[in-house]
């Protein structure tokens, strides 16, 4: 019944017990000892009855009536007074017969010396008092008795009650051992163990009181912990198989994006990508059809190697290049489409089979979509990049046949016309004209040789990775070894990034300018100058310390003049050659660079 009972119940009941007995008996205890308290009172109202007998014999027989009367008086009072009564009755038994038996001595004794008067006092009377006196210590006797009863009934309660209070002390303390202290260690060592991830550990205790629910409530818990466990652990593999997988799928997306951006991919880089993509695309059969901007049918079909199924043999690619999103069932496969487009333009197509129970699932339908943008994106850079080289080549055809036009063609003219001139003058025999038209034909030979020869040097001149400060100071290497002029150079524009078609004009200009100093100027030496003085416009300076610009410096170097010129219009620059009051030459050039403009 205990094993059952609850804790608290128990605890309760025992407490109310204590607090029961202990009051009970402190109770028990006041009330007898407020009863002790009135034998005492009992025992000094003999004592006094009993003086007062002694003094009452002693007045009698030595002749003090009047204090005789006096003290039968105060006896008689004594015995009257209401509470001795009382307590006379609440006594009862022996106690309250000996009380009513001495008072009828007493008023005996009383009634026959007042008959006399209080006058005469005879041995008898003495006799008399002499009983009188000893009932009364008969009754004190008894009232002591009968307290002494009431203090070992008050001490056998206290006795009773303490021993009662202990047992349920050590009652308790049984109950606290077997019902709470070794069920809670028992507790403990199992939570202990489930704290430590053993969710096989289950508490043994089947009470049917408060700690015995508790078990089985932490066995329920250990349970259901136990079942949520497992299941976070198989959704953390499944996370960790998904993270797994993306972070394949991000790094392949990844090193694709950069190998476009670093080069420009070939086929063989597309085999590369759709024998990856087969891999972590975790597909069974993929196939990259690409095609020309004008084409209906792919000029190249790409598979995984090896690989067991046949490349697409339709005839026409628009089916494909036509179909929207989702997939569509052909010779009982679910097939995939997706194109590869940019800006309106179609470069191929990658294609997914698959059998109709199995479709892709949207990660993989996404990684086809973004590597067939990728793919696009790189086509479309090709395409770029060698629209880009188309542009180039043509611009160069462009400067290369507007050089010629400016500088030999013109020179070809002069000639073709002085060649007439030679004619006539022959026909008529004109000396004179001959002579002339001969020294016109040798200069301008030689001037178109100088010309030709400049022409060459320009277009094989280029500006390589090391920059224009390298290629600057490789012209004037080249200069100095041509002539024995001291070519100077001051580059001050290493912070500025020009972009190359003004490399290339500053490039060209500081040569056509230098190679006038050193073929025309007759000084020692030349000074580049390459700085940004105001921090928005590049200037350029080419002075020498020659014999300074002459009078028909444009009949002398028309041409190269006029491809300065032209250069400096190309970067919407403005040059001006001066010639200085301290003697020599100035070719000055101003223009704002690109990166100010954008």
């Amino acid at each position: 019944m205990i094993r059952n009972a609850s804790i608290i119940n128990v605890f309760r009941v025992s407490l109310a017990l204590i607090v029961i007995v202990a009051s009970a008996s402190s109770l028990s205890a006041f009330w007898l000892l407020e009863k002790s308290e009135q034998d005492a009172e009992l025992i000094n109202v003999a004592g006094s009855h009993r003086m007062k007998a002694y003094k009452f014999a002693l007045q009698l027989s030595t002749g003090k009536n009047v204090q005789a009367r006096e003290t039968a008086q105060e006896i008689e009072t004594l015995w009257e007074q209401p509470l001795l009564h009382r307590h006379f009755v609440k006594a009862g038994g022996s106690i309250q017969q000996l009380a009513k038996d001495a008072k009828a001595e007493w008023q005996r004794v009383h009634s026959e010396i007042a008959e006399q008067d209080f006058v005469r006092f005879s041995q008898q009377q003495s006799n008399a008092i002499d009983n009188y006196v000893n009932q009364l210590d008969t009754l004190v006797g008894q009232l002591q008795e009968h307290s002494e009863k009431r203090m070992e009934t008050v001490r056998s309660s206290l006795a009773l009650a303490s021993f009662f209070i202990v047992a349920i002390f050590f009652f308790l303390l049984t109950v606290l051992k077997r019902k709470i202290n070794q069920p809670l260690r028992h507790l403990l060592a199992v939570s202990k163990r489930l704290g430590q991830g053993d969710f096989t550990a289950k508490s043994k205790i089947d009470n049917e009181d408060e700690i015995g629910q508790l078990s089985r409530t932490m066995n329920k818990m250990s349970e259901t912990v136990s079942y949520f466990y497992g299941g976070l652990e198989r959704r953390v593999e499944q996370q960790t198989q998904e993270l797994s997988r993306k972070n394949k799928v991000l790094s392949f997306l990844y090193d694709t994006a950069r190998s476009i951006i670093v080069h420009s991919y070939d086929y063989n880089n597309y085999q590369q990508v759709i024998e990856k993509l087969y891999e972590i695309g975790e597909v069974d059969d993929i196939e990259l059809c690409l095609l020309t901007e004008e084409g209906n049918r792919p000029f190249l079909q790409l598979q995984p190697r090896p690989n067991s199924h046949e490349p697409c043999e339709a005839g026409d690619c628009a089916t494909c290049l036509k179909a929207g999103p989702g997939a569509s069932v052909i010779e009982d496969k679910l097939v995939y489409r997706f194109v590869l487009k940019r800006e309106d333009q179609n470069y191929g197509v990658l294609i997914v089979r698959c059998e109709q129970g199995q479709p892709l699932a949207t990660w993989q339908q996404q990684l086809m979509s973004s590597t067939a943008d990728q793919l696009a994106l790189s086509q479309s850079l090709k395409s770029e990049e060698e629209q880009v080289r188309r542009l180039a080549l043509m611009h160069e055809r462009t400067v290369i046949a507007r050089e010629l036009h400016d500088s030999l063609a013109q020179a070809l003219s002069y000639l073709k016309i002085q060649v007439t001139r030679l004619h006539k003058g022959i026909e008529k025999n004109d000396r004179a004209t001959i002579d002339d038209v001969s020294n016109e034909l040798r200069e301008g030979l030689n001037s178109a040789y100088r010309q030709l020869r400049e022409l060459l040097t320009t277009f094989r001149l280029k500006v390589d990775g090391s920059g224009l400060y390298s290629a600057l100071q490789t012209t004037v290497k080249q200069l100095t070894e041509q002539s024995n002029m001291v070519v100077h150079l001051d580059y001050r524009l290493n912070n500025i990034p020009l972009v190359p078609h003004e490399e290339i004009h500053l490039l060209q200009i500081i040569r056509e300018a230098s190679q006038n100093a050193v073929n025309h100027s007759q000084g020692s030496e030349v000074h580049i100058s390459l700085s940004q003085p105001s921090g928005q416009d590049v200037e350029l300076k080419i002075t020498d310390d020659g014999i300074g610009l002459p009078e028909n410096a444009e009949k002398v170097n028309h041409y190269g003049l006029a491809i300065m010129q032209e250069r400096s219009r190309n970067l919407g620059g403005e040059i001006k050659i001066s010639r200085l009051e301290s003697g020599g030459t100035e070719v000055c050039f101003i223009f704002t660079p690109d990166y100010l403009l954008q």
